[in-house]
């Protein structure tokens, strides 16, 4: 069996945009360049004729890829491609003790402490545990050869490793943009990367 994966983050927010923390808890719509890029993204792979649309049970996602959905193309939410929960830490700007907190927390899961939860929130474990489901989940629908999946900046970066049989700790590795493409062919024995974080379709910005 092989399969074709269209991966690809959200718009950008306006919590994004001003510095505010999200995680799975803050369920914010897409801000007007967000809308613009979700039009840009449709407007490059529109005539795409995808098996399958995944999202979060997060707005954003929907928002993302609502002109697919209109097309009627069939749709599902996981769980588990939520974001990462950032716990006590969710809905507030990043200021200068929360940025060393979140250096220090992301340099301790490069270093390897990947069961390091966030105050109240998940680690990275536990985020890849629930993206493995889901991915199994996706990866055992045998009629669906072309998909596209919408989904968030940190827990995309852990579904990377999975599929790419990385470890954790080196999820960092893995950039990201809103409405950027990562392209992933499954050959039957093992994911390879087609388009790397990919934002030429992103070139009309206004």
């Amino acid at each position: 069996m092989t399969k074709k994966i269209y991966l690809t983050r959200h718009g950008q927010t306006d919590f994004n945009r001003q510095g505010i923390v999200q995680g799975s808890g803050v369920n914010s719509d897409l801000n007007s360049t967000g809308r613009q890029q979700a039009n840009l993204f449709f407007k490059a792979y529109g005539h795409l004729k995808f098996d399958k649309v995944y999202i979060s049970n997060l707005i954003r996602t929907q928002q993302s890829v609502q002109q697919f959905l209109d097309l009627g193309l069939p749709y599902e939410k996981l769980s588990g491609l939520n974001e990462i929960s950032w716990g006590t830490r969710e809905g507030k700007k990043v200021d200068a003790e929360g940025s060393k907190f979140y250096n220090d927390t992301l340099q301790k899961w490069k270093e390897g402490e990947i069961d390091l939860a966030i105050d109240g929130g998940e680690s990275p474990r536990d985020v890849a545990t629930r993206m493995q489901e889901a991915l199994d989940h996706i990866m055992a629908q045998e009629d669906e050869e072309l998909v596209l999946i919408n989904m968030h900046g940190r827990s995309m970066r852990v579904m990377l490793t999975l599929m790419l049989n990385y470890p954790l700790h080196c999820m960092d590795m893995f950039d990201h943009h809103n409405l950027g493409l990562y392209e992933l062919t499954y050959t039957g024995t093992m994911f390879k990367v087609d388009r790397y974080n990919d934002t030429s379709h992103l070139a009309d910005l206004g």
